[in-house]
């Protein structure tokens, strides 16, 4: 997968994480690669779900989206 695909993908997985949690912002979801742990730090932070619930809901939109393509 090449960087515009990965960039793509992530701002597919991103609009379903809006969707899912309404309360986060574009500041919340940025991703930084390497730092996923901050990622889901901001989730947790702004939702009050456990980090299990919020790596689960990332996973399932990025497997969502393997599935459409």
């Amino acid at each position: 997968m090449n960087t515009l695909q990965a960039k793509g993908n992530w701002n597919i997985a991103k609009g379903k994480l809006k969707q899912k949690y309404a309360q986060l912002t574009d500041d919340d979801l940025q991703y930084v690669e390497g730092r996923e742990d901050e990622l889901v730090g901001r989730i947790q932070k702004r939702t009050g779900q456990t980090k299990e619930a919020i790596e689960q809901a990332v996973n399932d939109s990025f497997a969502n989206d393997r599935r459409h393509v």
